[in-house]
């Protein structure tokens, strides 16, 4: 029930989206329509016992459905809705496209991530199970057949969208066939990936979670490799102006925030690899597999080298990145010491204030969770909590700052999950054991998600909004969603709930109830709010009403990381 229920909201997004679809967007709708198909026809066919295919081969997560319809079209979903909102804006400003354009394309490789991923799914599901055994030659054949169609139908209405692209009309002979190969090469990785996640991290993610990372991950990198290329001048000048992405308009904030994240994430796979050689070279038996290396107690020796290569990266690559790519003047330190400095009186109480916060709330939910018989999913909804009395003051007053704020706090995130799994002395056990007392079966012990999670549903709706942004409560998406709807809906459905959605599922209808309620009640507290504040509002209520009802009714059926999904799904339907 949970499955086909999570599956008719989706389909309700889609169509929502789907309905405010200018003309001009007519095949980047066929597209998703065609995405969505063929996510929805794997996921029935995944979960059909009938047909005895081993979705369990895979090493998903426990408990949960497979998400793929859902994991297949989220990114898709938040691209064609900001294409939707920029299209509208533009015309309304009468202002050039390569904002637009640039948009599109990055619709499109969302898109070529979600169909990579889906072929591969196909081919291990169809080729590795028993089904395929008593199938001929020629059903076999059939079956390939299908799904070359979406490919090939994919990459049809793909060229009909450039070639409709004004910046494209003079030179499509030239820049479609590079742009055709950039998204290939997105399918390609995208596939390799998962592959590369799931035997990682078995039992981490379900399908549709680790669907949703690999698109955000090739993504974020493709756009980092394509804005060094576009430095470098590998790329034709005219193929540049699409395969860079946003590189026109990104600012000096996303770009360190991007050579940070990028740094950590690398500084992690060469910090292995260091321990892989090591391994070869001491002959150490606590180092032989990589899942030793994360449960085997740290020791001095490793402690050092990680915080070397952590100075290294910090010190060195970071900068030399920024200023090779970003043409910075000073160490990023310095920068963001300066940019605090700009409204030093402002951003300085903010640095307190979140400080004060932080060590209260650590202090004194890790205690709680020490000597309280509080649930522990209930004592998660504190967090949730303390998001909206951190995060909300900023977004009003300061939001650049936030943004800046947002990328630090996933970076030292990003430094402590190392930490801990590699059992780094001196903190490396106290880091395990306090994680530990917040963790839920959605966690295990080789990677904890709940924290990043929340962290990011609250931020990328604020990183994504900017640019022509007339839907004030978008920025708020993750913020409204996950601090207050979900929080309500759990409290409220914990103790009062009676009615459930579903025979064998915990969420009742009393809590999805309470947390559409109290969602909407917030939004008529910030657009008032948000107008005193200088923002020019054009929210239509009937479309925020059907916005939130629908997220509230995501966060009842869905088994998926709501702290994932709901934020970019709400966040999607606001910016209509």
């Amino acid at each position: 029930m949970g499955s086909r229920g999570e599956a008719l909201v989706v389909a309700l997004v889609i169509g929502r989206v789907l309905f405010l679809a200018p003309s001009a967007l007519l095949w980047e709708s066929l597209a998703l329509v065609s995405l969505g198909a063929a996510g929805l026809l794997l996921e029935l066919a995944a979960e059909d016992g009938s047909r005895k295919l081993r979705i369990d081969r895979l090493k998903t997560r426990p408990g949960s459905t497979s998400g793929i319809f859902l994991g297949a079209v989220t990114l898709p979903i938040v691209m064609l809705s900001r294409l939707i909102q920029l299209y509208w804006a533009l015309s309304e400003h009468h202002s050039e496209i390569p904002e637009l354009e640039n948009l599109r394309l990055q619709f499109w490789a969302a898109c070529a991530c979600s169909l990579g991923v889906l072929f591969f799914l196909h081919i291990v599901l169809w080729y590795s199970s028993e089904a395929v055994k008593d199938h001929s030659p020629v059903k076999r054949m059939q079956i390939l057949t299908i799904s070359m169609s979406f490919v090939v139908a994919f990459g049809i209405q793909c060229s009909f969208s450039m070639m409709r692209s004004a910046t494209l009309s003079q030179s499509v002979e030239l820049v479609l066939p590079m742009i055709m190969v950039w998204l290939l090469l997105h399918a390609l990785v995208s596939g390799i990936v998962l592959q590369y996640i799931l035997h990682k991290f078995p039992s981490c993610v379900s399908i549709g979670e680790a669907l949703l990372v690999v698109g955000g991950l090739v993504l974020y990198f493709s756009d980092m490799l394509a804005f060094m290329l576009s430095k470098v001048n590998l790329y034709a000048p005219l193929a540049s102006e699409f395969v860079g992405g946003l590189n026109k308009k990104r600012d000096e904030i996303s770009t360190v925030i991007q050579a940070l994240l990028g740094s950590l994430l690398l500084m992690s796979r060469v910090y292995k690899v260091i321990l892989h050689f090591w391994n070869c070279c001491t002959n150490l038996t606590k180092f032989q597999a990589s899942r030793n290396d994360e449960e085997a107690s740290g020791d001095f020796e490793r402690s050092i080298t990680f915080y070397v290569a952590l100075g290294i990266t910090a010190t060195m690559i970071v900068p030399g990145w920024l200023f090779y790519i970003k043409d910075f003047q000073s160490h990023p330190l310095f920068w963001v010491i300066g940019f605090i400095l700009e409204k030093p009186l402002e951003r300085l109480l903010l640095c307190i204030y979140w400080l004060a916060v932080t060590c209260f709330a650590i202090l004194r939910f890790y205690n709680i969770s020490k000597n309280s018989m509080i649930e522990r999913i209930l004592l998660r909804k504190y967090y949730h909590l303390l998001a909206i009395i951190m995060f909300v003051p900023a977004l009003l007053f300061d939001t650049e700052f936030l943004k800046l704020a947002f990328g630090a706090a996933l970076a030292v995130f990003l430094v402590l999950e190392m930490i801990r799994i590699w059992r780094i002395l001196p903190l490396g056990s106290l880091v395990n054991q306090f994680m530990k007392a917040f963790t839920d079966h959605r966690d295990s012990e080789i990677l904890i998600i709940s924290h990043f999670s929340l962290l990011l549903g609250c931020a990328i709706p604020i990183w994504m909004s900017g640019y022509l942004n007339d839907r004030p409560l978008a920025p708020f998406a993750g913020i409204l969603s996950l601090g207050i709807g979900d929080t309500m809906a759990s409290l409220v459905g914990h103790k009062y709930g009676v009615l459930r959605w579903s025979k064998g599922g915990k969420k009742t209808i009393e809590g999805t109830a309470a947390g559409i309620t109290s969602m909407l009640l917030a939004c008529l507290f910030l657009l008032p709010s948000l107008a005193w504040s200088g923002f020019t509002s054009s929210q239509d209520w009937l479309s925020l009403v059907f916005a939130v009802i629908l997220a509230g009714l995501l966060e009842a059926y869905t088994t998926q990381l709501d702290n994932a999904f709901i934020p970019l799904i709400f966040y999607s339907l606001l910016c209509l």
